[in-house]
Formats: structure tokens, C-alpha cells, sequence
């Protein structure tokens, strides 16, 4: 298997559970309708584990912010980037196909088109770039410093994907609420243009004007944190 082929498959899975839980809580008559915030935040650390094990071998970055962040603190071969990035964004727009067919039955009884984009993608709590960019950045820092750090210590040795997937569900819990987490510019922008593109009954618009705050803010906070553990703990 190529790094390519593993970065496609791993972002399709963590996309497929993580969007699918999303999906299960939001959309009408699913079994798992409202079941809550808890339920999404530790499935999503659980998508992650998948999709962990499943990119292993290309190192599971399954995130353009996390690559790039590798390539610039020299942990990744920059002429690898374009390639995992595609292969990141593509994993993450069959993902969230995979989502709308596996609830197919279930959009034309869902009302809410602001419900039926969430699931895609992300949507601020309180629409403000600055702070919507802010609390991306803050997330990813979080997300990538943590990263590196459970990498490069004895006290994760056989337990680093478990310890990444609780790292997960704690930068939901605690500081995903005002933007949803995309902390990943594949996991919002991937699933969003498959939003756009699929025949989704009742659909609203895709929120293309917001889509840049969840790149900007998670490459911030990822680059920032890569440069900050290697100047502070490496």
C-alpha cells in the first residue's frame, strides 16, 4: 500500500464514523436521534483511532494541517505533501458520501437544512471569523502540541493511538463548542464540497464564505505548535 492509498483510506474512515455519528444524532427517526454532544465527541476520538490504525503506514496524519506541520519542523519529506494533502482531501469528500448513503433514508424527514450541512462540516456557534479563527487555532495547537508530545515520550509507549483518540475527545469536550473542532482542513472542506455536490433533499446552501476559517485557523495552530515543541520540549 502507498502512503497515498493509506492517508486516503484512514481519512475516509475517521470522515465516515466521525460525520456518521453526526449524522446519527442530528437526522429524524435515526436511533440515535439527540443523543447529544457526549455521544459525538467520543465518537469522533473513536473515528480516529480507525482511522489511526488504518493509515498507519503512512504515519495517520489524515490532516493537511498535521502534515504540513511535520514537513516544517523536517519530520516529512516536503516533496510528500501534495500528495498526502489530496489524498487527505479525497479520503475526506468519499467519507462523507459514504455518510449520505449510509442515512439515506433519513434526509427528506429532516427539516432543518442548517442540521443537514452540520453534519458535513462545521458551523460556529457564534458567527465571528476573528474568534472563529481564534478558537481553530487554539484547538489545533492543542491538538498537534499534544501530538508530538504523546510521540515522543516513554509513557505512551503501545498506548500513542488511544492516548491521540482521548486527546480528541477532550479538545471537543472542552473547546469545541464554540466552532464545532474542525482542528483538520480536510475533515471540514472535504465533506463540504460533497454537501454541494450530492442530491440532498432540502439542502441549504454549502457556507462556502466560511470554509477558509477552519484552513487558516488549524495550519496556524498547527505550525505554531510544531514550532513551539521543538523549540520548548524536543
Amino acid at each position: 500500500m502507498s502512503v497515498y492509498l493509506s492517508e486516503f483510506l484512514g481519512t475516509m474512515v475517521m470522515i465516515l464514523l466521525g460525520d456518521g455519528v453526526v449524522a446519527g444524532v442530528l437526522l429524524k427517526d435515526s436511533k440515535a436521534e439527540n443523543a447529544g454532544w457526549g455521544v459525538i465527541t467520543w465518537a469522533w476520538g473513536l473515528a480516529v483511532l480507525m482511522g489511526i490504525f488504518v493509515a498507519a503506514k503512512s504515519g495517520a496524519h489524515m490532516n493537511p494541517a498535521i502534515t504540513l506541520a511535520m514537513a516544517a519542523i523536517g519530520k516529512l519529506s516536503w516533496s510528500l505533501v501534495p500528495g498526502y494533502i489530496a489524498a487527505q482531501m479525497a479520503g475526506a469528500f468519499t467519507g462523507a458520501v459514504l455518510v449520505y448513503l449510509a442515512y439515506l433514508a433519513h434526509w427528506r424527514g429532516t427539516d432543518d437544512p442548517a442540521k443537514k450541512l452540520g453534519i458535513f462540516c462545521t458551523i460556529p456557534a457564534i458567527r465571528s471569523f476573528p474568534a472563529n479563527i481564534l478558537t481553530e487555532v487554539i484547538g489545533t495547537f492543542v491538538l498537534v502540541y499534544c501530538v508530538l508530545a504523546i510521540g515522543s515520550n516513554d509513557l505512551s509507549k503501545g498506548i500513542a493511538p488511544i492516548a491521540v483518540a482521548l486527546l480528541v475527545v477532550v479538545i471537543g469536550m472542552c473547546l469545541g463548542g464554540p466552532t464545532g473542532y474542525a482542528i483538520n482542513p480536510a475533515r471540514d472542506f472535504g465533506p463540504r464540497v460533497a454537501h454541494a455536490l450530492l442530491p440532498i433533499p432540502g439542502k441549504g446552501g454549502s457556507d462556502f464564505a466560511y470554509a477558509p476559517v477552519p484552513i487558516v485557523g488549524s495550519i496556524i495552530g498547527a505550525l505554531l505548535a510544531a514550532f513551539a515543541y521543538t523549540a520548548l520540549a524536543a
